[in-house]
């Protein structure tokens, strides 16, 4: 084995990252060019980023954390979870109503106070940041006390995708980059809903302090602010 070789398996490492449900596919995608350009692999692990909080500060061996959100990075910097200065954001995420029915779904979202939609997923407001997003924008409509009875609450936005497109629930509030993938056309009908209505979802990364020591995870937090990351996050229908 030659020299040089050696020297990069040596150097190689493994990053253990929790990822927001809705960047899943992005990541997916940023994992693959990630290792090809720095040799590092990453452990990936997927669900809400309440949960993860939860996890993390109760000793979870995360490296690093892509939240859905910029308050719980900031929460674990306070509790002394995360390093302080290491979050950004990485991405500005989008809602929208989706359904896997064709034509459902019309362009102003007024389906979604017709009497003939008996369910709607929403992830967990307590949870996930898509979740308590998907209440801004039924309060926004005044829809609260009618949908309340409706809806169907998923632990995280990839299972509140699933409600959706098994046509458990015929309506979804999910993340734009779900039903948004690149190259491929949008299936079924969606609304994509305007931010006027709902709070802007940052998303923040943080190196947790698993990871401080860790080079393989600083590597990670710098390639997801390059062009490369940015060129797939923007693919997936994200804002800059």
């Amino acid at each position: 084995m030659g020299g040089w070789l050696w020297a990069a398996l040596v150097q190689a490492g493994e990053v253990q990252v929790a990822v927001a449900a809705n960047f899943i596919g992005p990541m997916d995608r940023i994992a693959q060019a990630f290792t090809a350009a720095t040799g590092h692999t990453l452990k990936i692990s997927s669900g809400s980023t309440g949960k993860f909080h939860s996890q993390i500060t109760n000793g979870a061996p995360f490296e690093v954390l892509v939240s859905a959100d910029d308050e719980t990075p900031r929460k674990l910097v306070a509790s002394g979870h995360a390093v302080a200065g290491s979050n950004f954001t990485y991405a500005i995420g989008k809602l929208v109503l989706w359904s896997a029915q064709p034509g459902l779904v019309d362009d102003q979202g007024a389906v979604l106070g017709s009497d003939r939609i008996r369910h709607v997923a929403i992830a967990n407001p307590k949870t996930a940041p898509y979740g308590a997003a998907a209440m801004e924008v039924i309060a926004a409509r005044g829809l609260t006390a009618a949908l309340r009875p409706r809806l169907v609450t998923g632990e995280s936005i990839a299972q509140t995708f699933q409600f959706a497109a098994t046509g458990n629930a015929e309506l979804g509030f999910v993340a734009l980059s779900q039903v948004v993938m690149p190259g491929k056309p949008v299936q079924g009908s969606l609304w994509r809903i305007p931010q006027t209505l709902y709070g802007e979802i940052r998303q923040d990364a943080v190196l947790l302090k698993a990871g401080e020591a860790n080079p393989a995870a600083r590597a990670l937090l710098s390639f997801l602010q390059g062009d490369a990351a940015r060129q797939i996050i923007r693919s997936y229908g994200y804002g800059p």
